[in-house]
């Protein structure tokens, strides 16, 4: 999988086109303990739509896109390429003002989604088969080895090409054990 990421050949999967413009209702979080299936606290594309961004996007339009689907993370994407994983806590933390302190904009307003997201060989990925068999409590010694806010679960198709298969979120995960 290493190879392929680096190789940057990643696709979203043609049966999940891009999300309409439309406000995503917020999911109804089970409440799971540590012994339930890990595929409780991911959010499945196969189920649900990915919701997307382009490396060219402002950041504060990408946080804007964040709040009407109800997510906290988008995939971005260049070319029907996943190029990265950009946060609610990027987009509002630190990385926008080292950006600027390190480029030659001088305005936030000129700070594109590409410029601070994490690129895609640096994003935490799992692969679905691990998920599939792995306990919610595998998720959470997981979240404190690499101190990640999303994980993204990836999958192999038919015709062996990776697939992004689903996200798994920090926050939705702590909700969800504490509910």
């Amino acid at each position: 999988m290493d190879e392929a990421r680096l190789m940057n050949t990643l696709h979203l999967s043609a049966r999940h086109p891009a999300p309409s413009r439309v406000v995503r209702p917020a999911p109804t979080l089970r409440t799971v303990r540590l012994t339930d299936a890990a595929l409780e606290v991911m959010t499945d594309f196969a189920r649900e739509h990915p919701v997307t961004v382009a490396e060219g996007r402002s950041i504060d339009d990408a946080l804007a896109d964040m709040i009407s689907f109800g997510v906290r993370a988008l995939l971005v994407v260049k070319d029907n390429r996943v190029t990265g994983l950009i946060t609610s806590y990027d987009i509002q933390g630190e990385r926008p003002l080292k950006f600027l302190q390190s480029s030659n904009h001088s305005r936030h307003d000129e700070i594109q989604v590409g410029h601070i997201m994490t690129p895609w060989e640096q994003v935490p990925v799992l692969e679905w088969a691990d998920v599939r068999d792995a306990r919610v409590r595998d998720v959470i010694e997981l979240f404190r080895e690499c101190e990640a806010t999303h994980l993204v679960v990836m999958e192999a198709d038919r015709d062996g090409s990776l697939l992004v298969r689903g996200l798994i979120s920090r926050t939705r995960l702590e909700r969800q054990l504490s509910e």
